[in-house]
């Protein structure tokens, strides 16, 4: 999963939302994370059962595709907004996760955006 887990505070992304309900193994990246990857669970400890993408610097795209190819996955879900099978090259089959938000109800989260963005300038 990608910003919303480390940047957003969120213990998990769309890629988990998309298969927590489904009967599948869900893999703990941890067990297979490089050093590079290690260090951002620890500098972001309330992400589950996750990877990180923090595929911004070569040397972390490297970390990413290190950490899922010596994974036990069978398939990637990736939550991330990035074409990770495209940019960084894993050699396990990836299905991205996508989505949309619409507000339930009025006034709802784009009004309290525009308010704030009003009065912020």
């Amino acid at each position: 999963d990608g910003p919303t887990i480390t940047h957003g505070g969120m213990p998990t992304g769309s890629g988990f939302q998309a298969v927590k309900d489904l009967q599948v193994e869900i893999v703990d990246p941890r067990a297979s994370a490089t050093q590079d990857i290690a260090e951002v669970y620890r500098d972001f400890p309330h992400i589950g059962l996750v990877l990180p993408a923090m595929g911004y610097s070569e040397e972390q795209r490297r970390a990413l595709q290190l950490t899922i190819d010596r994974s036990d996955a069978d398939v990637v879900i990736a939550g991330t907004p990035i074409d990770l099978a495209k940019d960084i090259g894993v050699s396990k089959p990836v299905v991205r996760a996508h989505y949309s938000y619409k507000d339930a109800q009025s006034p709802g989260l784009m009004s309290w955006v525009d308010e704030f963005l009003a009065a912020h300038g």
